[in-house]
């Protein structure tokens, strides 16, 4: 699920053609160099980005890259030439166990050691961002290191030094960590340190296990959402059912299995699909589900097979980079992420043509039952499509619910419901609640609630372990008051975009998408649900 991420420094907004003019590269760059408002490192960042746009776009049919052009489908910006995966998630369990040979650094023997190694390691892992989108399951790489001899007052002094050089060397709120099912003196400190610091970054994962997680620890959870916006929380059972044990939730809440990660991400505009849907009447979705669908679903397939062949063939990443030398990631266990987004509009405009346009996603059962219908039919055509060195999906792409990007204009994320058109919160959760298990690689609705939930946090312990037992994958909720919003599945503090508004500059580049994606989807003005017992909202 989104992180969906836009790399920095793209501007090209029609991406397919042989490569940027000269002229217009130094325009670029130098615009770049002068911009005040960007610090070095960001500046730095959009500079390889701009680089990437000199070159050759991986070739394509004339219909997709038209299709491209036009934005139906979307290559996330990811550059003209792919030279390193999208998402990595290496082992880091295995990397304290055997050391780093490329780095030159012994496994660790102590807490402190295995703190100073991660941060080294992190500064060298690359990704689309071109720093880690994963930083472990830290309660499982830490474990070894903890043990009766540290108190937790020095467990949190270590932590808390360890999650301060995190949010200073890490540039983006896209770095993500995950924890549980099980509960461990780790997972109660570093909640412990965030409530105290309310940092952005890094940004965290709780897997939920109905038979293990137990509640104390999804309240303790809750209670650091109130504070900071995270967790964001998983269906643990769901995701070993896809992945294996081996996975984690990275970037925003996108699920993809630890040694291996995403060659790409490429997202197909459900609206404006439908937008180019010929016809009406009462064959009209039909017809949608039979051709025009298909068609699309095609020409995004080509597009991310396309970009795949690019990084493994002709950049050699996982023939090259020291992570797959020494084991630490394995193509074997990458695939790549086919989005969707606009689902709302889509649907909203294929009961216009049926003639019903008063049916809307979210608020109308035959308008439900038709959502279910149009990802049904993208899953079973994503599933049918062959996909090269995407083993780790079993030959085929990932389904992806893509959050959105603040380029993105007068469409819907994801599968979500329009913001401010969210009905109550047992609504919003049957509606959404049927798509979750055809993502396997992430999908997020957020649910706004209100300071109500302040007060009976078990409230929302039993609404997550409902939503989980109704078959959702993930759940994230923003508390109304909170100084931390929810973008897309990253978070940004509100008084940070307000400082954008003030100044134009951030210390942290996914501030500026915040910004854009605030003013392009109105976050703030999502439907608030107030949390109340339930005997006063009986089913």
């Amino acid at each position: 699920m989104a992180a969906d991420l836009r790399p920095y420094g793209v501007l090209d907004m029609c991406p397919y053609r042989e490569g940027v003019e000269m002229n217009e590269f130094e325009t670029r760059a130098a615009a770049l160099v002068q911009d005040g408002t960007l610090g070095y490192d960001q500046k730095l960042r959009r500079l390889a980005a701009l680089a990437t746009e000199a070159l050759p776009y991986p070739a394509v049919s004339e219909a997709c890259a038209e299709a491209l052009s036009k934005r139906v489908i979307c290559d996330m910006y990811e550059g003209h030439a792919p030279y390193t995966a999208r998402y990595i998630l290496p082992d880091y369990e295995k990397a304290v166990r055997q050391g780093l040979h490329y780095l030159e650094m012994a496994p660790p023997q102590n807490l402190d050691d295995a703190l100073a190694f991660l941060l080294i390691m992190y500064v060298n892992v690359p990704s689309v961002t071109t720093y880690p989108v994963y930083l472990g399951d830290l309660d499982k790489v830490l474990a070894p290191f903890v043990n009766d001899s540290i108190s937790d007052a020095e467990l949190d002094s270590k932590l808390r030094r360890f999650w301060i050089s995190i949010d200073r060397m890490v540039p983006d709120a896209f770095a993500h960590l995950d924890l549980g099912p099980h509960d461990s003196r780790i997972t109660r400190s570093i909640f412990r340190v965030e409530r105290s610091l309310r940092q952005a970054v890094p940004n965290i994962t709780l897997k939920v296990d109905p038979a293990i997680t137990p509640d104390d620890l999804i309240e303790d959870g809750v209670r650091t959402v109130f504070e900071t916006g995270k967790p964001h929380f998983v269906n643990h059972p769901m995701m070993v059912g896809d992945h294996g044990e081996q996975y984690a939730a990275v970037s925003c809440y996108n699920s993809l299995k630890i040694g291996g990660g995403a060659h790409t991400l490429v997202r197909m505009n459900l609206k404006e699909v439908a937008l180019r849907h010929q016809g009406g009447g009462a064959t009209t979705i039909e017809h949608f589900l039979d051709a025009t669908l298909p068609h699309y679903v095609e020409l995004t397939a080509e597009l991310t097979e396309a970009r795949i062949r690019s990084l493994v063939e002709e950049q050699k990443f996982y023939e090259t980079h020291w992570l797959a030398v020494e084991g630490l990631i394995d193509i074997n266990r990458f695939s790549a992420m086919f989005g969707i987004f606009g689902l709302a509009d889509c649907v909203n405009l294929l009961m216009a043509y049926a003639g019903l346009p008063d049916a809307r996603y979210g608020h109308d059962a035959d308008a439900n039952a038709l959502s279910i219908r149009v990802v049904q039919r993208v899953a079973e055509l994503v599933a049918a499509r062959p996909m090269p060195y995407c083993e780790g999906g079993n030959g085929r792409c990932y389904l992806h619910s893509q959050s959105g990007i603040d380029l993105d204009d007068n469409v819907t994320a994801g599968t979500r419901i329009p913001v401010g058109e969210e009905p109550g919160m047992l609504e919003h959760i049957t509606t959404c609640a049927p798509h979750h298990h055809l993502f396997a690689s992430g999908v997020s609705d957020i649910f706004h609630v209100d300071e109500t939930a302040l007060r009976n946090p078990q409230a929302m312990v039993d609404i997550i372990r409902g939503g989980f037992a109704s078959g959702m994958r993930d759940f994230t909720f923003n508390l109304d008051s909170n100084e931390f919003i929810r973008i897309t599945g990253y978070l940004v503090r509100k008084s940070d975009i307000a400082g954008i508004a003030a100044t134009g500059s951030a210390r942290h580049s996914s501030d500026h998408l915040a910004a854009g994606s605030e003013a392009s989807y109105h976050l703030t003005e999502r439907a608030v649900k107030r949390v109340r017992a339930h005997e006063l909202s009986p089913k």
